[in-house]
């Protein structure tokens, strides 16, 4: 493997690894409707306001989503919006089927 496609995996993973978390789902999916302060995502997502720093964190470490000052608030939007297409693409249809493929697997 070349070390181009090394770093390339690596990245992936990172950012699969970023999405494994439903808190942090859960701030993507509120980010939809453009950038929000830490105490909005909080407040909104029932996710305590340390977490919701800490998951933003790892996020931003990521590429995921970035940050600006408004004032002296932080906003943190989503850096592209084909993000949504990746997390959108886990949907039911691809649970069940990945249920099944388990569950056959194991008859």
């Amino acid at each position: 493997m070349t070390r181009t496609g090394k770093a390339q995996e690596v990245f992936k993973a990172r950012v699969f690894e970023a999405f494994s978390d439903p808190a942090r789902l859960k701030i993507v999916d509120f980010l939809r409707d453009g950038g929000k302060c830490v105490s909005e995502i909080a407040e909104k997502t029932g996710i305590l306001q340390p977490s919701v720093s800490r998951h933003l964190k790892i996020l931003k470490e990521c590429g995921i989503v970035k940050e600006s000052k408004l004032g002296s608030k932080r906003v943190y939007r989503i850096t592209d919006p084909r993000i949504f297409r990746i997390v959108d693409s886990l949907d039911p249809r691809l649970e069940e089927s990945l249920k099944k493929q388990i569950y056959e697997s194991i008859l």
